[in-house]
């Protein structure tokens, strides 16, 4: 299958390409093979000219973008063109698109009905969220699949409408096939040496893929083969499991914030957060996962030292002497927080995230971190350097707070 995404917002990096990444992961995870992808321009000879090229290399494209009621959507009519076809109404979405305008109390436009065109002959995926149905356009062995490009149109109508679809043809005897690790605290270059031997010992049908964000390093084991050979990926991601050992958080795509959400619910347990550098980002991130509610009291962000000392009880004399980032200073945060909001764990971190307030002895991206539980305090110094620049240095810091309390919670959990 090739992707082919329509729309200038792409190319001018208004608009971050997200259909790219989700139907890549999508359908490779569903067993089909992506081999390209192209970002094209709302222009008719460029839409041509990309199917063109699409179909010379695939029998199955996947389009997105284009097909709106506004005069720069020239999706429906490009298609119309390349495949010598006319527009025709379909009723049933004009019903649909009807209806939708009635329940908003709106009239429905001429401009608004042509959203209910659609290439003759042209199989139509219904569009639940939206007005722009999805386009199926069979020629012969070739297929060409149109979707709107709102990204969360674009995910449902794939996961509901054209998966379905694609599995009912006759799949290629070759499927692909993926187990994914995620660790934190080490470098890429350092696991790189650390899996050195294991890259050299794969077969030639798995390969390993890193792909590295701030403070998380996601591994990809993939196979191509049959169904027959998939015990062969299995066991090569025990191997990869036992040689990157407790350096792992997550052996599926959970993120780290979806781990801790697990491991809290399972347990039964609270947890609260007082945040200076991160300015409340690890509460954003705990909060970002659906049921945060049942595992997370509350937070302070306490950027001030004024706040730190009024609102958390951090010591007059810890600030003094030792500094706002600082073993002592966190510390007073965690256990302090943790009291305040009557949690079972209190994580709380302070830093400099810069790019300036650095110095000799603390240089930008030098950050502590404590994790608070009724029966130990953790603490540790982190430098993710001057270099990294703001935001990634508050990633970072974050990533490596969610990962310190990870540890905790399941240390308890195994006693």
């Amino acid at each position: 299958m090739i992707i082919i995404n329509i729309g200038d917002e792409l190319l001018l990096g208004q608009v971050v390409n997200t259909n790219a990444a989700f139907i890549g992961q999508k359908f490779t995870l569903e067993g089909f093979s992506v081999s390209e992808c192209l970002t094209i321009s709302d222009n008719k000879d460029a839409i041509k000219d990309a199917i063109k090229y699409s179909f010379a290399k695939d029998n199955i494209v996947l389009m997105t973008g284009g097909l709106g009621p506004t005069k720069d959507d020239i999706t429906k009519n490009t298609i119309c063109e390349f495949f010598n076809r006319k527009l025709v109404v379909d009723e049933e979405t004009l019903s649909w698109i009807g209806d939708i305008f009635a329940a908003r109390g709106f009239d429905l436009t001429e401009t608004n009905r042509k959203q209910a065109e659609v290439p003759e002959g042209s199989v139509v995926l219904k569009n639940k969220l939206g007005t722009a149905p999805g386009l199926w356009i069979q020629k012969e062995n070739k297929i060409l699949i149109a979707l709107p490009g709102v990204p969360f149109e674009t995910e449902k109508l794939i996961c509901e409408e054209v998966i379905p679809k694609l599995k009912n043809l006759n799949k290629s005897e070759n499927s692909i096939f993926y187990r994914v690790l995620q660790c934190n605290g080490i470098s890429e270059s350092n696991l790189s040496d650390k899996l050195d031997n294991f890259e050299k010992n794969l077969p030639d049908n798995i390969k390993l893929a890193y792909l590295p964000k701030p403070g998380i390093i996601r591994l990809r084991l993939t196979l191509a083969g049959n169904n027959s050979e998939e015990y062969l990926l299995n066991e090569y991601f025990e191997k990869l499991k036992n040689i990157v050992g407790n350096l792992a958080f997550s052996y599926e795509d959970d993120s780290l914030e979806e781990v801790i959400a697990k491991l809290l619910k399972g347990s039964k347990k609270f947890v609260a957060t007082a945040e200076s550098c991160t300015g409340g980002r690890i509460a954003n991130l705990i909060t970002s996962v659906p049921g945060s509610s049942e595992y997370f009291k509350g937070g302070v962000v306490a950027y001030s030292n004024d706040i730190k000392r009024n609102i958390l009880n951090v010591r007059e004399d810890n600030l003094k002497k030792y500094g706002a980032v600082s073993e002592m200073v966190v510390s007073d945060m965690a256990l302090n927080v943790m009291e305040l909001f009557d949690a079972d764990y209190g994580v709380s971190i302070s830093g400099i995230a810069g790019p300036d307030g650095g110095t000799d002895q603390k240089p930008v991206g030098t950050v502590w971190i404590a994790v608070a539980t009724p029966t130990r305090l953790i603490t540790k110094e982190f430098n993710f350097g001057k270099h990294s620049g703001r935001i990634q240095i508050m990633e970072r810091a974050s990533n490596a707070a969610l990962n310190m309390l990870r540890i905790e919670i399941e240390k308890d959990i195994k006693r």
